[in-house]
């Protein structure tokens, strides 16, 4: 929403322009206390991972912070990109990128094919084998590319690739990067029994862009789904 140079400190799982100098202050879960409190910020945004004990440590230190579970769908990814705008002071940018993201999601739908609705899994990790499942902004994405998720009946992202194969995706979207990724492709396309390798339709997708919760990243991770789903 163009506030970088309001960020004072970040996990090692953000990304940030090279030249801002960021210190990073925490990995996904683990806090550095002390190196936070030196860069004496007046906000700190924590996400559903950040512990009890971490939070606690924060309130006696008198830091002001607020929590932010995994959005489950797309509003709920707008509703808290308002919510940080409103602690930055930049909720007229952060109307304008909604409102244009909004416009391209609609314009996305016109381009899916009236035909069946194609069963998708995403695959987010492979050592365990782990699925989007229904209630998370992820599984929101299968909707807006005109599928079925797979895992629509579980509530547990842990799968086995017995499972997968019996439920037998028509598309198969992985989330792991670099050699993992392409090492998973290698792996679905062997099973030539399965819908996804009969037709090639085994995709890698950007994890830093598509696991982000964020209306941009969003918009950009449906348009690369239909892309690669319909030529589009």
């Amino acid at each position: 929403m163009g506030a970088q140079d309001k960020l004072v400190g970040c996990t090692s799982y953000c990304i940030t322009e090279k030249e801002d100098n960021v210190p990073v202050v925490a990995s996904a879960v683990k806090v550095n206390i002390e190196r936070l409190y030196s860069l004496k910020p007046d906000m700190v945004l924590t996400a559903g991972l950040t512990s009890p004990e971490t939070l606690g440590m924060l309130k006696k230190l008198g830091i002001k912070y607020k929590v932010f579970e995994s959005p489950k769908d797309f509003e709920g990814i707008c509703y808290q990109f308002l919510e940080i705008a409103k602690v930055v002071g930049y909720e007229e940018n952060a109307n304008k990128i909604i409102t244009v993201e909004k416009a391209k999601l609609a314009k996305l739908s016109s381009k899916i094919p009236k035909t069946k609705a194609p069963e998708i899994f995403i695959e987010l990790g492979a050592k365990p084998l782990f699925a989007v499942i229904p209630n998370t902004f992820m599984h929101d994405y299968i909707k807006y590319v005109g599928g079925i998720n797979i895992a629509t009946d579980m509530n547990t992202g842990i799968i086995s690739r017995e499972t997968v194969l019996l439920k037998n995706p028509d598309i198969i979207f992985i989330t792991t990067m670099g050699a993992t990724g392409d090492e998973e492709i290698n792996t679905w396309l062997n099973y030539k029994g399965l819908n996804a390798a009969k037709t090639n339709s085994v995709f890698t997708l950007d994890s830093d862009i598509a696991c982000t919760p964020c209306p941009t990243s969003f918009t950009e991770t449906v348009a690369k789904m239909i892309e690669l789903m319909y030529g589009k």
